[in-house]
């Protein structure tokens, strides 16, 4: 019998797919993570990793396995948190549940799970796994999304690598939310009916200025509106030499001061909003809702524009740098020149949208068929051909 760890989250997705690998014929070994304890910062009295670790042994023991806690709540700071901070800090908006998956499930978790004597590790992402063998006789695997469109969380998996892929497996992918929930309904699982989890990756119910107030300390500054007719914006489009003249223009984002618009209001520290951001800012009296079109960090500003066709909101091409560009199939990783037809997307739960890649010295452009809303740094660009992730990027 192959032997399975499970990470058994207390959620309803975990507890299925705990389910069909037993069906399988899978030694399954549940372990629950704990990854952060600091009550100081969680909207409500309860504990969510108390409730959620308490469901997943009641889940075990239902589905008669073995299974423990175990606390990663030093690396989960060491590795998320402290670079969450830094991130804002920088004025870049970070994704810490693709981090998170990179960093704790899929490698600090991942290990745990060898030392157990685990062939794979198994968590309840709603994707698929695919492989073949290539000409030289070595396995290849491959990132697909999870057969339900509505659900499908590949993107969260966009830094895997081809090593992590080999060793994991992904039960419900197959299934859509209804039949996961059907499913443990079927077969007495406490977690049938429970709510998706909300709020940060295994943080629990956290207000993200709460948490980030912790050590970016409130820093008063000027909220401005830009308007839409602002000089730039009506810039005409140079002729270009090159390929690469013409993507790093389109690339480029407009640099603001205080005198391209008029104060509106205050913040309460420009590290704690992102681009694309509308709630939070509590300025009234505009004919559209304001929203975050830039935040200067170094300045303490925050530049804002009316309505979410705003121009200050859209381009249509972006970079990653070298150092930030990553591929699950790296037998297709672009060399300096080449290009690729892919579809693409900047957030979680964004439809995919037509680009082009283009491998330059320096890094990859994305370059989007449409002008795209909120691109924002610190944020990953996942690109996929078929129903295939292929790679990824920080978005820079």
């Amino acid at each position: 019998m192959e032997k399975v760890v499970i990470g058994l989250s207390g959620g309803v997705d975990s507890s299925v797919a705990a389910y069909l690998l037993k069906e399988q014929g899978y030694e399954v070994i549940g372990l629950f993570m704990k990854n952060w304890h600091d009550d100081s910062v969680t909207i409500s009295e309860e504990c969510p990793w108390l409730e959620d670790s308490n469901d997943a042994l009641i889940v075990a023991e239902k589905l008669g396995i073995p299974f423990q806690t175990v606390d990663l709540s030093e690396e989960y700071k060491e590795r998320i948190v402290d670079y969450m901070f830094d991130e804002y800090e920088k004025g870049r908006t970070p994704n810490p549940d693709v981090l998170c998956n990179r960093e704790i499930k899929f490698d600090v978790f991942m290990k745990i799970a060898m030392q157990l004597g685990a062939d794979y590790v198994a968590t309840g992402h709603y994707c698929r796994k695919g492989s073949f063998t290539n000409e030289n006789g070595e396995d290849t695997f491959q990132l697909l999304s999870g057969l339900d469109g509505n659900k499908d969380q590949s993107y969260f998996l966009c830094q895997l690598s081809q090593e992590q892929l080999s060793n994991t497996l992904f039960p419900i992918g197959e299934l859509t939310k209804p039949e996961v929930r059907k499913i443990a309904a079927e077969n007495g699982l406490i977690t049938a009916d429970k709510k998706d989890s909300q709020g940060l990756c295994f943080i629990g119910k956290v207000r993200l200025p709460d948490f980030l107030q912790q050590k970016l300390k409130p820093k008063k500054g000027v909220i401005v509106e830009v308007a839409d007719t602002y000089g730039p914006y009506q810039q005409q489009i140079p002729d270009f030499c090159t390929k690469e003249d013409e993507l790093a223009y389109f690339s480029k984002k407009p640099v603001y001061t205080v005198e391209d618009g008029k104060v509106v209001g205050e913040h309460q520290g420009a590290h704690y909003f992102t681009k694309g951001q509308r709630k939070g800012l509590d300025v009234g009296g505009t004919k559209e809702p304001l929203y975050v079109i830039e935040t200067d960090v170094v300045a303490n500003v925050i530049y804002t524009g009316q309505g979410k066709s705003h121009p200050g909101l859209y381009r249509r091409t972006l970079f990653v740098s070298n150092d930030e560009l990553h591929w699950i199939r790296t037998d297709l990783a672009l060399k300096d020149g080449g290009t690729m037809e892919v579809m693409a997307r900047i957030r979680y739960r964004q439809p995919l949208q037509k680009a082009m890649l283009y491998k330059v010295d320096s890094g990859l452009y994305v370059d989007f068929e449409d002008k795209q809303s909120a691109i924002t740094e610190g944020q990953f660009v996942a690109w996929y051909v078929g129903d295939e992730l292929l790679g990824s990027g920080v978005i820079s």
